[in-house]
């Protein structure tokens, strides 16, 4: 997601298709679930898996342990498939102030998520100002989402340019560094390009393959999660659909492939090949808001809870954006919350937004150990 000083991307495809998604913003009438409701318990987990020693007895990561694609499911050391739920940061060149150890108690404890998604920014005053900073940080809160027991995304949040070649040598440091001091952890996933725009998928495709031999030789096991055409659409908005994927998948084995979709924009176009491509192959979406495409402006959470529902049924994971104080409507927290440390837990510092996906997150997880 880009942020207020850059323009939005393309509502929709162009040509008949283009014509077809050029939708009006909507508003959904339906108000977010109650404030209130305490969440039901997760189920009592086995002893930790080998290498998750640092997650807290009954976390997310501390019952599934290592993730492996089996399939078109994201699957846990047992060999079942599972849905993690979480939120992504905000660029951390601007919101790291977002990411502290109390807000992440929050996240984890009290909006019980499953995975925080961890977006280092290349360009747009990010990783490429200073390479060590955003590494750095980026190791930070790798820790500390272990620690309180979450997964990790790791976002490598190429954006502007689009093509993902452009910062392929940069992305070889990163990875190399993330995954030589990682790989040991079982509760990381690598998102190796954003949203690629502009560019074929052949030519993603093509950075994919010369990345992922990267990451494998200091870590064999983590699952990678590969972007897709036109802002991680499979296509869509750039006038295509998954098949260009299905037909042609990436030559590598335990990946994923992303979708991201904001609901009053996105809609049934995105919706049905969403639920197409994840019957072929495995899909993570790794973003997505209830707003328009830019993050911003009124909430659709009826067509948001078209694409909840449909993740579920098929074990889809996903990642709200945004986990930050920005001033648009798909950030989480009020303006200001941020800087005046919380309050973080409950729901007196959200906006709408915040308080329908916490209530989302905090159902019951679904995590076969059997």
């Amino acid at each position: 997601m880009r942020p207020a000083r850059f323009l939005p991307r393309p509502l929709a495809a162009t040509g008949a298709l283009g014509a077809a998604l050029a939708l009006a913003l909507t508003t959904a009438p339906a108000a977010p679930a109650a404030q209130g409701a305490a969440p039901s318990a997760r189920p009592p987990a086995p002893a930790a898996a080998p290498g998750t020693s640092a997650a807290p007895a009954g976390s997310p990561a501390a019952v599934n342990g290592q993730l492996r694609v089996c399939g078109t499911k994201l699957c846990n050391r047992y060999g079942k498939p599972i849905q993690l739920r979480g939120m992504s940061s905000h660029g951390t060149q601007w919101y790291s102030q977002c990411l502290t150890g109390g807000s992440l108690d929050a996240l984890a404890n009290d909006w019980r998520a499953d995975v925080l998604r961890v977006s280092t920014y290349v360009q747009e005053g990010g990783y490429e100002t200073d390479p060590r900073r955003y590494t750095d940080l980026a190791h930070s809160l790798i820790e500390q989402a272990t620690a309180h027991g979450m997964y990790v995304i790791v976002d490598w949040h190429m954006l502007s340019p689009g093509d993902p070649h452009h910062n392929l040598e940069r992305a070889r440091t990163f990875f190399a560094e993330i995954a030589q001091r990682h790989n040991a952890k079982t509760n990381l996933l690598y998102e190796i390009a954003n949203e690629p725009s502009g560019v074929s998928w052949s030519r993603i495709k093509s950075y994919a393959e010369q990345l992922i031999p990267v990451v494998r030789s200091h870590d064999p096991e983590t699952p990678v999660l590969v972007g897709t055409r036109a802002w991680s659409s499979f296509g869509v908005s750039e006038g295509a659909n998954e098949s260009e994927v299905v037909n042609n998948p990436v030559n590598a084995a335990n990946i994923m492939y992303t979708f991201h979709f904001y609901a009053a924009s996105h809609r049934e176009a995105y919706l049905d090949t969403l639920s197409r491509a994840a019957d072929r192959i495995p899909v993570f979406v790794t973003e997505f808001g209830t707003q328009n495409y830019a993050g911003e402006d009124a909430n659709d959470f009826a067509m948001a809870q078209r694409y909840l529902d449909l993740m579920a049924n098929k074990k889809i994971s996903w990642v709200n954006w945004n986990f930050s104080d920005d001033h648009r409507s798909g950030a989480v927290f009020t303006s200001g919350t941020c800087n005046r440390g919380g309050p973080w837990a409950g729901t007196s510092s959200l906006k709408p937004a915040g308080v329908w996906v916490r209530d989302r997150i905090r159902t019951p997880d679904d995590f076969p150990t059997g």
